[in-house]
């Protein structure tokens, strides 16, 4: 058996149930070091895990000088980045730099225009190719499950996959007015762009949340869900050609869409800075500094998640339907790490991604997406580790 020592950046909600799920299999990660820009926040996790395998370290992830001194210091065979967005270039850099393996939850953004794309990160698998090392991004749910259960279903269930839909409900309620349930800024910035789903060989725009339509989620029921550009749709139509088209729906409350309506509207979701009182200010992250922390909602959280794929296909010459999802209840992710599901959700699978790079099952040099990988190991992992998914074969789609 492989044994590695990981170092995790990033202590937000999703950072601390990494560090969780990680301290959880000493015969994978043997040591664990966790570091970020406020390392008070990295010591409450580690003495929230309980564990003294967990160190902690101070660095500013964007400063690939500060990084490179980190990674060397500790000399990790693999980097788990769940910083935020804007930072995965800097720490690929160090990794190039040092020698070390990559895994992410989510795609690079530019700090100063809404928009996730993987061209950024692409554009580095040359140079991971010809330092020998493995790059393996988004990795979360979505994007990360949900491109292993699209490989899944690629490889067990159809010959050729036609149309996907992506559906992501969170039925939680938090009991707040208003509240994101991770980084805000990331959040609001991804709801309020236009939204976009690949048809017939193109992208197709649309207004934001101009498309929408019930659907029925297991164990929840019927919930308004909204045609919302995400990332992992960029990936999965470059390696799935056969698609002819490719959505992603997400839930939204009557209540979450008013607010972020009017959040909009007064200008508090914009990401140029103002000038206020000699002072330039971003109003998004000033909006962020006064909203609930995201981290915080899990005590008073109950309902649960459902994150799914609905796929409709050619297996043996007919048509079949397939869905298959996984559903996490709030409270049972609480009561196990003190976390909501969004973030164990999204915790969970970067902990599985990593243990399958440093346990050489999905370890091959240069920069990919989850669904490039071998999808069972990874399918066996989550069973194990909290995240259990079910299929429905031959059911109504609803899309």
């Amino acid at each position: 058996m492989d044994m590695a020592k990981v170092l995790i950046i990033g202590a937000g909600g999703v950072g601390a149930v990494v560090a969780h799920k990680v301290a959880r299999v000493p015969q994978v990660f043997t040591e664990i070091t966790l570091a970020s820009r406020t390392k008070s926040k990295c010591d409450a996790i580690a003495k929230a895990v309980g564990s003294t395998r967990i160190q902690t370290a101070q660095v500013d992830a964007d400063r690939v000088d500060q990084l490179i001194v980190l990674f060397k210091e500790v000399r990790p065979e693999i980097v788990i980045n769940v910083a935020l967005p804007y930072q995965d270039l800097t720490i690929m850099d160090a990794c190039l730099e040092t020698g070390i393996h990559y895994l992410d939850t989510a795609s690079y953004e530019p700090l100063d225009v809404a928009k996730f794309e993987y061209k950024w990160q692409w554009a580095y698998h040359d140079r991971f190719m010809r330092e020998g090392l493995t790059a393996i991004l988004g990795c979360g749910f979505d994007p990360g499950v949900t491109g292993v259960f699209v490989a899944y279903a690629a490889k067990h269930h159809f010959d050729e996959i036609h149309y996907l839909d992506i559906v992501d409900c969170n039925a939680g309620d938090h009991g707040k007015p208003f509240a994101t349930n991770f980084n805000p800024e990331i959040n609001i910035r991804e709801v309020t762009q236009r939204g976009k789903y690949w048809e017939n060989g193109q992208w197709i725009e649309t207004e934001p949340h101009e498309i929408h339509r019930p659907l029925t989620y297991p164990h929840i029921g019927p919930r308004e869900s909204y045609l919302i550009y995400h990332e992992e749709l960029e990936s999965l139509v470059k390696n799935f050609p056969t698609l002819k088209r490719a959505r992603f729906w997400m839930t939204f409350g009557q209540e979450y869409l008013t607010h972020l309506r009017v959040i909009q509207n007064i200008g508090m979701a914009s990401i140029k800075p103002i000038l206020y009182e000699g002072k330039e200010i971003v109003p998004l992250k000033f909006l962020k500094a006064v909203l609930p922390d995201p981290g915080e909602l899990g005590k008073s959280y109950s309902g649960e998640t459902s994150i799914g794929c609905r796929i409709r296909g050619i297996r043996d010459n007919k048509e079949k339907t397939y869905y298959i999802y996984n559903n996490c209840k709030h409270e049972e992710a609480y009561q196990e790490i003190g976390a909501q599901a969004v973030s164990y959700t999204t915790g969970v699978p970067a902990m599985i991604g990593a243990m399958m790079l440093v346990t050489g099952k999905w370890k091959r040099p240069g920069v990919y997406n989850t669904e490039e990988f071998d999808p069972d190991p990874f399918m066996d992992q989550l069973k194990q580790h909290g995240l259990p998914w079910h299929e429905l074969h031959d059911v109504d789609l609803e899309v």
